[in-house]
């Protein structure tokens, strides 16, 4: 279990997010040389060199925000320029790409970043350009809402690359894509010009989601651990009817992936936040305001309380809470996680991701007057915070183009890297972990400079 540091400030972390920035700066810049034009994105690092992989879902988004995120830290324009031109040059395809269920991820952290930053005035007002980022969005959000399956009870999911059978709970993260396009008036023409909502689709997602692929201690299955997730929940597409959980990044069907459990937990926690901007109108069609956050709301508490259960105390957590490796590790919940053991890898994208879901969780129920639970959440979020963002996890030495050390790519396919020296990967950074470290980075940033929250919806 996460042993929670309740002293800790985000001013605290001011010197190791500076330092963050400073050393992420010259890796975007090398990221950026080193790619070619048409070739594979680049996904992982392979002994500290960013690479791709062919079989590897393309995530371009994650290389060219974070050249945007860099922007934001420090107004270095050379870092804007970069990743806009980048985002008109390359991530055109992946605008309209109907194959996948990974929106958020490739649309929402780079012409979404855009939007966001000309609204906050930290890019300047050009009304070609935001014509040109708006229609970016809408489009985006109404190709992932036409990715449809329905189930049984008549709403439905999003479904993942892997088929119409297949929700997977890191989609949860590709409905900001729909929340944005909404938010700019957009709505989905189906067959016959039929005019479907982007925002039904984005509550019934959820509802779907926090349904079937969130445990909560209900005796659904032998395995029903309150906050335990599976990373897919599979449906008989002649019927709609659920038939049960599995997964293509975990160990099994039975355990949980941690780093699909921290995308439940961000994704609630961001739900929650844009559910908040609406006014009631349109979700009294979609069961009301209350019903809604309250399904939300337990889907966060529920995932983010089995994370810092099931983690160990310095708040990064093993690759999946079931890997069959661990056991050879005694009490490893007792103890910090060992990057460089012989037998299971941890993964610090997880807690990167997770990180930001605990901050965001305990800010809304700080609102909401809960100072007790909130603190928790809070004060984990920032725990975690402080170990990833210090050795052995940040990587500065420049020779290495990663920035977050110890990330993991896909285990089951056996994609990442492991050194001559060891059994398990280690040493190595992905881009998903690399742009959400510095995404927490900018979150706590904005906090302690006092500065507008940092939200993907503009709050």
């Amino acid at each position: 279990m996460i042993t929670i540091n309740l002293a800790l400030k985000p001013a605290d972390l001011r010197k190791k997010i500076e330092r963050l920035w400073e050393v992420s700066a010259p890796k975007v810049l090398a990221i950026d040389l080193a790619e070619t034009a048409g070739s594979a994105p680049p996904v992982f690092t392979v002994q500290g060199k960013y690479t791709g992989h062919n079989n590897a879902d393309a995530v371009p988004g994650f290389i060219y925000g974070s050249a945007l995120l860099q922007y934001d830290a420090f107004w270095d324009e050379s870092f804007l320029l970069l990743g806009a031109e980048r985002t008109k040059q390359r991530m055109t395809h992946f605008v309209t790409r109907t194959g996948a269920h990974d929106h958020g991820s490739n649309i929402v952290s780079t012409y979404g970043n855009l939007w966001r930053l000309m609204n906050e005035s930290r890019l300047a007002e050009d009304d070609a350009e935001r014509g040109f980022l708006e229609l970016a969005l809408k489009c985006s959000g109404a190709v992932q809402a036409a990715r449809w399956t329905f189930v049984s009870n008549g709403e439905g999911f999003i479904h993942a690359a892997h088929g119409p059978h297949s929700l997977q709970i890191e989609t949860i993260r590709s409905l900001r894509s729909l929340a944005l396009a909404h938010k700019l008036g957009h709505s989905l023409a189906s067959e016959h010009d039929e005019r479907i909502s982007l925002l039904r689709r984005l509550i019934e997602h959820a509802r779907t989601t926090a349904k079937w692929s969130v445990y909560y201690g209900s005796g659904r299955d032998a395995y029903d651990v309150r906050g335990r997730i599976a990373q897919e929940s599979v449906f008989n597409v002649a019927d709609g009817a659920y038939r049960g959980p599995g997964t293509q990044q975990g160990y099994s069907p039975f355990t949980t992936w941690t780093r699909g459990l921290a995308s439940a937990m961000l994704g609630f926690a961001e739900q929650l936040e844009y559910v908040a901007t609406l006014d009631g109108t349109g979700l009294d069609k979609l069961g009301g305001r209350d019903a809604i956050e309250a399904v939300l709301l337990n889907a966060a508490r529920s995932t983010s309380d089995y994370y810092i259960e099931q983690t160990p105390v310095n708040g990064v957590p093993y690759w999946d809470t079931g890997a069959p490796g661990l056991r050879q590790l005694g009490n490893y919940l007792d103890r910090p996680a060992e990057p460089f053991n012989p037998h299971e890898p941890v993964d610090s994208s997880a807690a990167a991701i997770a990180a930001q879901g605990l901050l965001r969780l305990g800010n809304l129920l700080t609102k909401r007057g809960q100072v007790a639970e909130a603190e928790h959440y809070w004060q984990a979020g920032l725990t975690i915070t402080d170990t990833i963002f210090d050795d052995p996890y940040l990587s500065t030495d420049p020779k290495h183009q990663g920035l977050l050390l110890h990330a993991l790519l896909h285990r089951p396919n056996g994609w990442d890297h492991v050194p001559a020296n060891s059994k398990i990967p280690c040493g190595e950074s992905t881009a998903n972990g690399d742009y959400h470290a510095r995404e927490l980075a900018l979150y706590l940033q904005r906090v302690y400079e006092e500065k507008p929250y940092l939200s993907f919806c503009g709050l």
